[in-house]
């Protein structure tokens, strides 16, 4: 029995969304925990799944914010390392009418750049089930060689190995650079989460069934799943491929941490039935299921700290399909 059944490495940071206006006008900003896949633990925390997440984040007010996030949502920082010199990384969001988003990031360097390869504990990994990780920490060193190296010992004993791109363009010193990257992280995964914008960005058309027939042939990558935004999610899996449309929720107020929510739901499921021998209906419940949690996800500010409950995604299904057949 491993100690943790999912354990993830990259960033760790402070997202400033907008709450409105202050009397003199100004615009107010709110420090949410924030990074993707802390997002992603937190949601399989909240689905009764042991996480722990491999980071390092500032020796400052907002580094200690971000440990006791974590350890209140009940992911380990074990593994989570302070830098007494680098502060903690910092993204301001603006969400623009439709509840897209627009990323403005101070880090350079950030602190979660900082994490060096032998300060990944080795033991942790070795006990857990699955290695989750994105290309954030893969844009400059240490913590590149950091992500490497941890994704080496994943490998090595038998980890299955979750990817999702999560391409944040301000990051990159080129796009060539993330590309390579998003790349490279093919060659490791077992289950490929990646988005439509990220899909158009590796090979310039909206062809996701090319693209995934590519992806396959060239990395093998048993389960590839592709996200729509508000259309919804498809599944590929070795030759089958299943579609299923959106939540539409008149309620969405910003779109963060909806892919994240969406990812950690689809690898709960491939946690509890495996990746042998999936059927249509093993992918329509994981989609179905996954893009109900992102749409609910979507009507709360922040993300880490407001994940849905099992109970309160599947009543959501209950209530929409409910209202559908009125």
């Amino acid at each position: 029995m491993k100690k943790y059944d999912v354990t993830a490495l990259g960033e760790l940071l402070i997202d400033f969304t907008e709450n409105g206006l202050s009397v003199q006008s100004n615009p107010l900003f709110e420090a949410n925990p924030g990074g993707a896949p802390c997002n992603v633990l937190a949601m399989l925390t909240n689905l009764g799944k042991k996480t722990a997440f491999i980071g390092k984040v500032g020796e400052d007010q907002f580094g200690h914010l971000l440990k006791k996030s974590l350890d209140d949502v009940g992911i380990s920082t074990e593994n989570l390392k302070m830098d007494p010199e680098i502060h903690t990384t910092l993204a301001f969001v603006h969400t623009m009418p439709g509840g897209d988003r627009d990323f403005s990031f101070y880090r350079n360097p950030g602190a979660d750049m900082m994490l060096r390869k032998e300060e990944v504990q080795e033991d942790l990994i070795k006990e857990s089930r699955l290695f989750h990780f994105g290309t954030l920490s893969c844009t400059h060193n240490p913590v590149k060689e950091a992500t490497y190296a941890a994704l080496d010992i994943a490998k090595d004993n038998g980890l299955l190995v979750t990817f999702d791109p999560n391409l944040r363009p301000p990051l990159w010193p080129s796009m060539e650079d993330a590309k390579r990257e998003i790349l490279r992280g093919m060659e490791y995964c077992d289950v490929l989460k990646i988005s439509d914008n990220e899909m158009e960005f590796l090979f310039g058309d909206n062809d996701y069934d090319r693209g995934v027939a590519q992806l396959q042939e060239k990395y093998n990558i048993p389960l590839i799943l592709v996200t729509l935004g508000k259309d919804g999610s498809s599944a590929y899996y070795r030759t089958q491929k299943v579609c299923v449309p959106g939540f539409a929720n008149e309620n969405t107020i910003e779109t963060t941490g909806a892919g994240d929510t969406f990812c950690a739901c689809s690898l709960n499921y491939v946690l509890e039935h495996g990746l042998e021998n999936l059927t249509d209906d093993n992918l329509t419940q994981m989609l179905t299921f996954a893009n109900a949690a992102a749409s609910l996800i979507t009507t709360r500010k922040g993300a880490l700290r407001v994940m849905p409950t099992k109970d309160e995604v599947l009543d959501y299904i209950k209530n929409v399909t409910a209202k559908a057949g009125n």
